[in-house]
């Protein structure tokens, strides 16, 4: 859950190091190959591979297992190279299967700093090795910019080997959270207080399509489908909520989805299964968050504006960063195939694509680097891997432990197809770049 604030944009230097990682991957990769559809992976004896490690985590929308638990390991000793958010980013020492690597990517989404997309990210995504981008406020200075950027990174699909769109997205929720000038003006809050709720959420719906695919971009991370339990609580605070009724919330983020979606732009539907019960400071950005909600409760609360938003069609879900006991006393919501698995896909039948918020968030601390963060979610149930750090090494992380554990079996080649498959088809039915 990208918190309202924008995150510090410093980058450190570090071509070197990723140049010399892309060498020994292409020196292995050789041709690449198209999209289209998934086939059953033929995964032979194990090969003595581990995930590369992405170093040692000090902690940092956009929830936490150690390496034991996803099964992943440090390799080598190579020290790495510092990131934004404080870890440090090791070059992984063995390469991962090329065949592995190009499904791998297809669950990434990347972002990159300032305004221009660098050349290696335009590399990976000409590779076919990137399923979308995530857009902020700094890549977008202005609309003449944005559309520079949009246009490279689409030329780049164009020239991967399927051609597939790119899912090109960003938060606008309305009010206080829009990535990008223009509509949806009215907040949640203030969508709720409305003389017509369910008119002004379809109008801000309708609008943030006409905002999103006039600056070529094709998934809104929105609308936000929390309750929240007590006035001027986290979620609340920041007038993310529509309010403090679950029907009403469920209505009113139906109607602003159906009218999004109407217009082209798919809605995802957040934060799974809800942080309406998160105190003012309880933020998954920057710190672990356990909300001890019961379970009937949760459910009948936090949990049921998802079974209309998924009546109503939306096409991805994202999870929440934080812990809830009564399902999970052990990982957050993203890493609790519980939560994803049991809750989500089995109790209430999404059948959609499932996204990751912000991996480099504090709340994952004690889970380990990227690589660790990335295998935990996958395991878990989550199609995509939102690497929102504005550093493209940290897409390159998630992408290769995700290929190393695919090749040594921890990763399920059953699943893992499977997510692909409905990655591909989220694309593919967005239009072609």
């Amino acid at each position: 859950m990208p918190r309202p604030p924008r995150r510090s944009t410093r980058r450190t230097p570090r071509r070197a190091v990723r140049f010399a990682l892309l060498a020994l991957l292409l020196a292995a990769v050789g041709p690449a190959t198209g999209l289209g559809p998934v086939a059953p992976l033929a995964v032979q004896a194990p090969p003595d591979r581990t995930a590369g490690s992405v170093g040692t985590n000090t902690g940092a929308d956009s929830d936490t297992a150690t390496a034991a638990d996803t099964g992943t390991a440090t390799v080598g000793a190579n020290p790495g190279t510092s990131t934004p958010t404080g870890r440090t980013t090791a070059v992984p020492t063995t390469v991962p299967s090329a065949a592995s690597l190009r499904l791998a990517g297809r669950r990434i989404v990347y972002s990159y700093p300032g305004d221009t997309p660098p050349p290696e990210l335009l590399d990976t995504i000409r590779a076919g090795r990137a399923a979308g981008v995530i857009l902020f406020k700094e890549n977008a200075p202005s609309p003449e910019q944005l559309q520079l950027a949009v246009r490279q990174l689409k030329a780049a699909a164009q020239e991967s080997p399927s051609g597939a769109p790119l899912l090109l997205m960003t938060d606008q929720e309305g009010g206080k959270v829009r990535r990008l000038p223009g509509a949806p003006v009215h907040s949640a809050r203030q969508t709720g207080a409305a003389a017509d709720p369910a008119g002004d959420a379809a109008r801000s719906g309708a609008g943030a399509a006409g905002t999103l695919a006039d600056a070529g971009l094709n998934v809104n991370l929105a609308p936000v489908l929390d309750v929240f339990d007590s006035p001027d609580n986290f979620i609340d605070h920041f007038e993310r909520s529509y309010g403090g009724k679950p029907e009403v919330v469920a209505e009113l983020g139906t109607a602003f989805l159906a009218a999004q979606q109407q217009s082209g732009v798919a809605a995802t539907a957040k934060h799974f299964p809800g942080l309406g019960a998160a105190a003012r400071d309880e933020n998954t950005d920057e710190r672990p968050v356990v909300l001890p909600v019961p379970l009937a409760e949760l459910r009948a609360r936090g949990e049921e504006p998802y079974r209309a938003a998924i009546a109503g069609g939306v096409r991805l879900v994202m999870a929440s960063w934080a812990v809830y006991p009564a399902l999970d006393a052990d990982r957050p919501a993203g890493l609790s195939s519980a939560v994803v698995q049991g809750e989500l896909r089995l109790r209430l039948g999404f059948r959609g694509v499932t996204v990751t918020d912000a991996l480099e968030a504090g709340a994952l601390a004690a889970f380990g680097d990227t690589g660790d963060r990335a295998v935990a979610a996958a395991r878990a149930g989550m199609d995509l891997l939102l690497c929102s750090a504005r550093d493209i090494q940290q897409g390159d992380a998630a992408a290769a432990a995700l290929a190393a554990a695919l090749d040594s079996g921890r990763l399920d080649a059953g699943e893992f197809s499977g997510a692909v498959g409905r990655v591909d088809t989220l694309r593919t039915s967005l239009g072609r770049p």
